[in-house]
């Protein structure tokens, strides 16, 4: 009891959570929704309803959630196939069927790419061919043949990723010597340190505290002959110097510094004391083993899980052993039956498919008391997390609250996910009891985005202030996500939230907020996108969020937003960018039209004051004519971003409920200008 009330009340009388007097009002729906669309063009009448029943149709029937498939790239195959082989299970019949499908993912010049319609990727590449020979076919093979010259065109095995050469490393097939350090004795860095496992972004955490367990023990696994990769080697050496995979730099840098830290360490292997490296294994063993409660597997993501696997066997546990029986089902957790093929996910996503297509259903005209509406709250309000996670560590006096991403990870409330959460809770009418559990974890939820704030007044996904660059040059750190820092989407959706709720300009966060977006502009307007692809992505949710809060959309700053947009949109109407523009940002704007963004730009030009304009009727247009007979759309581009340059996601209801809340908004800017007319046309008639 003492602790709830502590919660509730200790925000109280500081700045940072002055709340306007009417937030809990605005929390609730303004009406019951819109039954009718009297005046409204038939086409767009009948597009909205057809989403809205393709829509219902995937609600779970049982819990009233909506989840749909995850994807990404074969990279998840292929350490599936190489985990198997880890555990002794080559023989699995899962080898094949995952081979399968990543041999149907092989490109024309025999790579394998990092997103849909993307180049062949090295890592990417070399993993694919490396599973597919665990699973039996021959260096011969046509498609092996086109896969090793593609590997060599793009600069061999040695320049493949640190991970990458990890998994070769445990199957004695690349010298350590060619591997980056990681040493269990992260641990023993206290959180005061400058350098701690927690300056560190949380899925850094997650996939590098059971690598360097295993970094220690490596244990003695045999490659199989058939799957060694001596074909792929220019010569006979196994390995080469770090530093010569490393970006180009001076003697005298970071980077050099990292690594003759680097050599330092390896030279120190098996010469420190045995008691301190005993010491860092417990430390390491006991994080993993806290951090899976109430998560599924570490971090609740594929990387973590598969580590934590290995790590766990590294350990010597025994195949009965029941955390590691539940890892490995969690990992099977993710696996999307193919027929003849094995996909694997990256994650699960319910939490924020659900919010999403609340406010779908909910802004496109479905009644706010509908049911799969509030059976939908109700699981969301199942899902608050209700006790403290890594967060903690820099945030030491922050109320607890918040949601995840995935079903169950307890130590990662999501500050994206907990933003879209509260913006969905507010579209439903619900009964007393349920309005009051709303209420309450929106207070705390409310309470815990605040404290979240970073010092340049913008918003990260995970963490507070974890923005080290110093630590994206250690020579693990080439996933590029080594950091966890404040970014324009983010912050965006916070001022949303904020604004929908009753803040303005005038509440210090807000005010923060703003600046640190002013500051995050692109020369050309736009805004960078570091959760969805891109420029488009990051411009619409920054134009919500200033629209939201009260900031005057006829700023030139703001509307130099608006005009990149309109000068990106596509002849057929609609928008389209592609995740090359992570690598090379003159493609901004630049792709095939994906019904996903076009949605985004439309929501950001009507946030801008756009919503008469004829850019914003060719792009509904466009949604409308490419929508399917069952309601639904087809996209064929990776919009979703994992890690920018490196790891990308096709979130497979995107292309679903974005352009159902497009529809919907429009449809009310409709319905409003022809009540606006009708007001005039009697106040006419009357004079």
């Amino acid at each position: 009891m003492k602790r709830l009330v502590s919660e509730w009340l200790s925000p109280f009388g500081r700045p940072r959570f002055r709340k306007p007097k009417d937030w809990a009002d605005n929390l609730k729906p303004g009406g019951p929704g819109h039954h009718d669309h009297l005046g409204l063009p038939e086409h767009l009448k009948g597009a909205i309803k057809k989403s809205q029943a393709a829509l219902l149709k995937k609600q779970s029937a049982d819990d009233g959630y909506w989840f749909i498939s995850l994807r990404a790239d074969t990279t998840l195959e292929s350490d599936t196939i190489m985990l198997l082989n880890f555990l002794g299970r080559g023989d699995s019949p899962k080898v094949a069927r995952l081979a399968k499908f990543i041999l149907s993912q092989q490109l024309p010049d025999g790579g394998w790419p990092i997103y849909r319609n993307g180049p062949a990727d090295l890592s990417a590449t070399v993993k694919a061919y490396w599973a597919l020979k665990f699973a039996g076919h021959k260096a011969e093979e046509p498609s092996m043949a086109r896969a090793r010259a593609r590997i060599s065109e793009l600069g061999g095995i040695h320049h493949v990723n640190t991970y990458s050469k990890f998994y070769m490393s445990v199957f004695g097939l690349y010298d350590w010597r060619g591997v980056p350090t990681i040493p269990p004795e992260l641990m023993c860095f206290p959180n005061f340190f400058y350098f701690n496992i927690y300056e560190m972004s949380s899925w850094t955490r997650a996939i590098v505290v059971p690598l360097s367990i295993i970094w220690s023990e490596r244990p003695p696994i045999q490659c199989p002959p058939h799957a060694r990769l001596d074909e792929l080697f220019p010569d006979e050496r196994r390995w080469i110097p770090i530093g010569d995979v490393m970006p180009p730099h001076e003697f005298l840098s970071w980077t050099n510094f990292f690594l003759w830290w680097d050599k330092g360490l390896k030279g120190l292997e098996g010469r420190a004391p045995h008691a301190i490296r005993r010491w860092a294994l417990r430390q390491a063993e006991k994080w993993i083993l806290e951090h899976l409660k109430e998560s599924d597997g570490l971090g609740a993501i594929y990387p973590g899980i598969v580590n934590t696997i290995m790590a766990m066997k590294a350990l010597k546990y025994s195949d009965h052993d029941p955390r590691l029986i539940q890892q490995i089902t969690v990992l099977e957790g993710l696996e999307l039956d193919r027929g003849d093929m094995l996909e694997m996910q990256p994650c699960h996503s319910p939490i924020w498919d659900t919010a999403l297509a609340i406010i779908a259903l909910a802004e496109s005209g479905v009644t706010r008391d509908h049911p799969a509406l509030v059976r939908a709250v109700e699981w969301l309000l199942s899902k608050e997390i209700r006790r403290a996670g890594d967060w903690r560590v820099t945030n030491p006096s922050g109320p607890i609250g918040g949601w995840a991403f995935e079903f169950n990870n307890a130590f990662y409330p999501d500050i994206d996910d907990t933003a879209m959460v509260m913006l969905a809770l507010r579209h439903v009418h619900l009964e007393e009891r349920l309005e009051m559990a709303r209420e309450k974890a929106c207070l705390r939820g409310l309470h815990w985005l605040l404290s979240m704030q970073s010092r340049s007044g913008g918003w990260a996904a995970f963490d507070k202030d974890n923005t080290k660059q110093i630590l994206t040059l250690i020579p693990f750190a080439d996933h590029n996500a080594m950091i966890d820092p404040p970014t324009a989407d983010v912050t965006g959706r916070i001022l949303e939230f904020l604004g929908y709720i009753g803040y303005d300009a005038s509440y210090p966060a807000v005010a923060h907020a703003i600046e640190f977006l002013k500051g995050e502009q692109e020369q050309d307007g736009s805004w960078y996108g570091r959760w969805g692809v891109n420029y488009i992505y990051g411009t619409w949710q920054v134009l919500r969020g200033l629209a939201a809060i009260g900031v005057d959309v006829r700023e030139p700053w703001v509307q130099k937003a608006a005009n990149w947009l309109l000068s990106v949109q596509r002849t057929d109407g609609g928008w389209g960018e592609t995740c090359e523009t992570y690598h090379d940002p003159s493609a901004k704007g630049q792709g095939p039209s994906t019904p996903s963004q076009t949605a985004w730009a439309i929501m950001g030009l009507m946030a801008a004051g756009w919503e008469d304009s004829e850019a914003v009727a060719d792009g509904i247009e466009h949604l409308i004519s490419t929508q399917r007979p069952d309601g639904t759309w087809d996209e064929t581009e990776f919009t979703g971003t994992g890690f920018p340059k490196v790891f990308y996601l096709e979130y497979t209801l995107y292309r679903d409920y974005f352009p159902l809340i497009v529809l919907g908004q429009y449809r009310t800017c409709l319905r409003e200008e022809d009540q606006a007319a009708r007001r005039a046309m009697a106040f006419a008639e009357e004079a």
